[in-house]
């Protein structure tokens, strides 16, 4: 049996794969200029197949724009919560990657144990894409990379500046920097730090990725300054983060030390007030909301990227 294409983590990807997704997307998008949202594409690669969408989390955006790829690629899904599941009740992971390969084209995960991901890919005979683990989120960093590349060019030699927590976010900013080109500067309190682990693999690939503890110097000559919620889902020291943090908000002032017309970037949502003012995530530099419409497109084109339509 062939293998199926999974879309796990953006360091296990080609830079020449990561490379024809997004050119796919733009195309996909620059197609749909005019149509309405339930229109679907001209090609429908999904059509005729079913993906599953499983949601351990809650979420708005990774669901919506999931449901809206896939419909407009021609297929059909199904959405389910873990506690919806036997995987509530105590079955295993690989169990159910095996029950739902005989029943569905593909499944997307939203969970919080990346281990799980993992061990549903190893266990599932249909491709799996990773919507979101505690680890890393690869398909906002391809939605935010297709942002960029609209607003400012090609991403090669170009300094992206993460400010805050050393995240699931920043870990797949951290893999993206050898495939794509782009340095990264990330900002963070000594305690938050990046995964080590994708430090020292971004560094044996040849990734330019500096960690500082100093958002102002992080920021200076940066084309794009980018942040998330200093405090996640599952984590159990929200006084602490607080205090932690207060130095790192992006607000204009942080953002004035970046290189002129340099843009924001985050993956929603936002605490207002908290790591980003309103000021700057309303404000001109602001790529937010084409970066959430762009979650659709890139989606689109990782999925037909795992039924083979692309690359």
């Amino acid at each position: 049996m062939t293998q199926p294409r999974h879309f796990l983590d953006l360091w296990r990807m080609e830079a020449s794969t990561l490379r024809a997704i997004l050119d796919d997307a733009r195309a996909r998008k620059l197609a749909r200029v005019g149509w309405g949202q339930a229109r679907p594409d001209a090609d429908t690669p999904l059509a005729g197949r079913t993906v599953a969408m499983i949601f351990q989390q809650n979420s708005t955006r990774t669901r919506f724009s999931f449901d809206a790829a896939i419909r407009q690629l021609g297929g059909a899904n199904i959405i389910s919560t873990g506690e919806d599941m036997q995987l509530g009740r105590g079955e295993t992971i690989e169990d159910t990657a095996r029950a739902l390969s005989r029943m569905v084209d593909a499944v997307m995960l939203r969970v919080e144990r990346h281990e799980d991901l993992e061990h549903f890919a190893l266990a599932s005979d249909v491709p799996v894409i990773n919507g979101l683990t505690g680890r890393t989120h690869p398909c906002q960093i391809m939605a935010d990379l297709m942002t960029l590349e609209e607003h400012v060019g090609p991403l090669a030699g170009r300094t992206l500046a993460w400010v805050g927590d050393g995240n699931n976010v920043c870990a797949s900013y951290i893999h993206a920097a050898p495939k794509f080109g782009y340095r990264l500067v990330v900002a963070c309190p000594p305690d938050y730090h990046p995964d080590l682990v994708d430090l020292a693999r971004a560094a044996e690939e040849q990734g330019r990725v500096e960690i500082t503890n100093d958002p102002a110097a992080a920021v200076i000559g940066a084309d794009c300054v980018i942040t998330d919620a200093w405090v996640s889902m599952g984590d159990t020291d929200h006084d602490e983060r607080m205090e932690a943090f207060e130095p790192f908000q992006v607000d204009e002032a942080l953002m004035n030390q970046a290189a002129p017309g340099a843009t924001f970037l985050h993956c929603l949502p936002a605490h207002r007030g908290e790591e980003v003012t309103d000021a700057v995530i309303d404000g001109p530099h602001s790529l937010v909301w084409d970066a959430a419409e762009n979650r659709i497109h890139a989606q689109k084109s990782i999925l037909a990227w795992c039924f083979g339509a692309v690359g």
